[in-house]
């Protein structure tokens, strides 16, 4: 029996992953500060300890800080201590082992020609914390020969991200997005789980990992609500002023470094302009996206996950 080591087992992606490990047959050791759904756990401090990985046939490693933190703030340090200083730490105690690395398509440069990204697009010039330590975090992981997955925007049953935030921000049945709608590629949990148990017998470097199609950001936007039973109206704010209030919202977010700003220029950017992952270079080692945004809308409307309500 193949034994694989799933960190942060206890998070959004990595249980999701350590569970589909496990019902394909796979003896699961999660790895991180709380025990996963499934299999062992071994105590794991990305921040400080190096894991035992003994027995682990292969190594998944998911354990990211994440989030918008704002510059300077005790979050940003704390995500370096997690997203490079713990990759160090899970390399070396890999020693050898194959290990798939989950990134993020925040590493790619926020530059034109984001249309159709492959994984030769420029890693540089990241707008937050999360995007510049993911891609010196990736850059250990390569070097190391490990395989390295780029999803966009993940969701799926129990994402505590994407759809909350959409939500939270759900006004008097108005939700104001800046710039007209865009292309983006966006990528079921379902999809990126199957990437990671797939990926250890491809060759090492990056791959892009996306749902089969890119969609309409604002009918994305609005099955993810609809899913979650809310209907609202999108608004559109000129980017300019979008940009302009991003920009106000620094200054105050430095005087509350434990929170993250209400608005920042990421956010703007990440949702302004059209980003589309090219997959074939995953689709050439056999790899398929199954899911779609419209299987997570049908699971939500069933009733076979927990819906969130909006914040008003």
């Amino acid at each position: 029996m193949t034994t694989i080591a799933v960190t942060g087992a206890s998070g959004f992606c990595g249980s999701h992953i350590a569970t589909t490990a496990a019902a394909r047959g796979a003896d699961v050791l999660c790895v991180g500060r709380r025990p996963g759904p499934v299999g062992r756990h071994t105590p794991w401090d990305a921040t400080r300890q190096v894991p035992d990985l003994s027995g682990a046939d292969l190594v998944v490693h998911c354990a990211a800080a994440v989030g918008d933190p704002a510059p300077g703030s005790t979050a940003e340090a704390t995500m370096h201590a997690v997203n490079v200083d713990g990759t160090a730490r899970l390399l070396q105690a890999a020693a050898g082992r194959p290990v798939v690395w989950v990134s993020s398509a925040s590493v790619y440069a926020p530059i034109p020609g984001r249309a159709r990204i492959t994984e030769d697009h420029p890693v540089r010039g990241h707008l937050n914390a999360y995007g510049r330590t993911k891609a010196a975090g990736e850059a250990l992981a390569l070097a190391a020969g490990a395989v390295v997955l780029r999803p966009r925007a993940v969701y799926g049953a129990g994402d505590p991200h994407l759809a909350p935030r959409l939500l939270s921000r759900v006004r008097h049945g108005l939700l104001m997005l800046p710039g007209p709608s865009v292309r983006l590629s966006l990528t079921a949990v379902e999809n990126l789980t199957d990437a990671c148990l797939t990926a250890a017998d491809w060759p090492p470097g990056a791959y892009n990992i996306a749902d089969p199609t890119p969609y309409d950001r604002d009918e994305a936007i609005r099955t993810v609500l609809r899913a979650h039973g809310v209907r609202t109206r999108i608004g559109h704010i000129p980017l300019p002023a979008a940009r302009a209030a991003a920009a106000a919202a620094r200054t105050p977010a430095r005087l509350r470094p434990r929170a993250e700003p209400p608005l920042t220029r990421y956010a703007v950017d990440q949702l302004a302009h059209s980003v589309v992952l090219d997959v074939s270079k995953a689709q050439s080692r056999g790899w398929t996206a199954g899911r779609t945004l419209k299987d997570y809308e049908t699971a939500l409307l069933s009733g076979r996950t927990t819906t969130a309500r909006p914040a008003r």
